[in-house]
């Protein structure tokens, strides 16, 4: 009892300790800022957001506030947002995050009534500005990214607060647990908390959580990433009779796969294209040589080439058309995948009927390759014979009655999410 009693003490604690530097810390944050502008790491011409300024009114009527940190974080989001202004029409809906890219690609995926803007830094004056501004009538969370001075500030204001698609995996929980005191009073502030699975909601319980329920995870209700029709058409009338597979959101480890199995496939079918989609399109010049290195002929997107016949390698260096070359393609190598990233998100290649491959490290998607296994939609290969394993898988990867299974899991996953939006509905303050 003297050791539990002791806990509960540290837990004010570690909160006060934490609100009381934030004011002092101000001025560091806006260096910090200043210093990531200069990198190129922040949006200079919205770098007002980071410090609570918003960049577009306030609409009329009730206001809910989503954050997830990234883009796969904030389009796994558009599901449940569209399932509660079915709820709730008329709703309007505010989305924050953190990550540069979530802001070039989310603003061509977003839903009716929805905007985007970046999250303040942590800072007390920044935070009282984005509030003042927005006035949410209700502040849901997502994923693994919760500061606790917004949430202290959005609690003290009134504005309840969700927490869904919560996701810690055990390295995430050891390091949170450090801060268990921080957690235990960031947690016990939600009125709802819905964990992707059940070693998430028993970590979220050990970090002092008190209602914690399951509901699985939001991306199998993928909704399809946005495409220019104009553009689709385009490409369609080019690439008649071509075919095509996608690498999507590739990191190094992954094109050192990739590459030598687009060789390997060109080599047996002139026609066979790779539309190869970086995770970061700053190093497209690398990936170019590596390609040419390899003896592929490439043509890059973002210079205006195009894939004329002959070109065996597109390089898709752009941000936001992923939605374009996924409904292209037959079949989809997700990266992420090879050398340790954890993988990135196969939903949405799968809610446009492609099934997936992968590398062996899909651990930040874990459940949800295993039900893509499960239904014959996701292969893993791996190995030292990796990059012939791929070629084979895309060869044989499309056929069958792969998009309408495709069609029959995502639109299960879509009306799952219904209970979770009247629970979210539920929680809205007003109006």
């Amino acid at each position: 009892m003297q050791a539990d009693a002791m806990r509960g003490a540290g837990d004010g604690w570690q909160m006060r300790a934490y609100l009381a530097l934030r004011r002092p810390l101000q001025p560091l944050m806006r260096r910090i800022l200043a210093r990531r502008i200069a990198r190129g790491k922040e949006e200079p011409q919205r770098a007002g957001e980071r410090l609570g300024i918003a960049s577009q009114p306030r609409p009329e009527g009730v206001l809910v506030w989503f954050h997830a940190v990234g883009l796969g974080e904030v389009l796994a989001l558009r599901p449940l947002i569209t399932a509660l202004q079915a709820v709730r029409p008329g709703v309007q809906v505010l989305i924050t995050s953190t990550a540069r890219s979530s802001a070039r690609v989310i603003g061509q995926n977003l839903p009716p009534d929805t905007r985007h803007q970046f999250l303040p830094m942590d800072g007390p004056d920044f935070l009282r500005a984005f509030l003042d501004h927005w006035r949410p009538d209700l502040a849901v969370w997502s994923e693994q990214d919760l500061w606790p001075g917004a949430v202290h500030d959005a609690a003290a204001r009134g504005i309840p607060l969700a927490y869904v698609n919560a996701r810690i995996g055990v390295d995430s929980f050891r390091a949170r647990r450090r801060m268990a005191g921080l957690y235990r009073d960031m947690l016990r502030r939600f009125a709802l908390i819905a964990a992707q699975d059940d070693q998430t909601a028993k970590h979220l319980r050990a970090l002092g959580a008190g209602a914690v329920r399951v509901t699985g995870s939001l991306k199998p209700a993928a909704e399809p990433l946005g495409v220019d029709g104009a553009a689709l058409s385009a490409m369609q009338a080019l690439l008649a009779g071509r075919k095509i597979w996608v690498a999507a959101s590739t990191h190094a480890p992954d094109e050192a796969v990739v590459i030598p199995a687009a060789g390997q496939l060109a080599a047996k079918d002139a026609a066979r294209l790779l539309v190869l989609v970086p995770r970061v399109p700053d190093r497209a010049e690398e990936i170019a040589q590596a390609l040419r290195a390899a003896g592929l002929i490439v043509a890059r997107r973002s210079t205006g080439e195009r894939p004329e016949a002959g070109v065996q390698v597109y390089l898709a260096d752009t941000f936001g058309e992923l939605g374009l070359w996924y409904r292209l393609a037959d079949c989809a190598f997700v990266g992420g995948s090879f050398g340790g990233n954890g993988g990135h998100n196969p939903w949405e290649a799968v809610c446009l009927g492609l099934p997936v491959i992968s590398g062996p490290d899909t651990a930040n998607f874990a459940q949800d390759y295993r039900t893509l296994w499960d239904e014959g939609l996701a292969l893993r290969i791996a190995g030292e014979g990796a990059a012939g394993a791929l070629a084979e898988a895309v060869s044989r990867a499309a056929g069958g009655d792969v998009r309408a299974r495709a069609e029959a899991l995502v639109t299960a996953a879509r009306e799952g999410i219904a209970p979770l939006a009247q629970d979210v509905a539920g929680l809205i303050r007003r109006g």
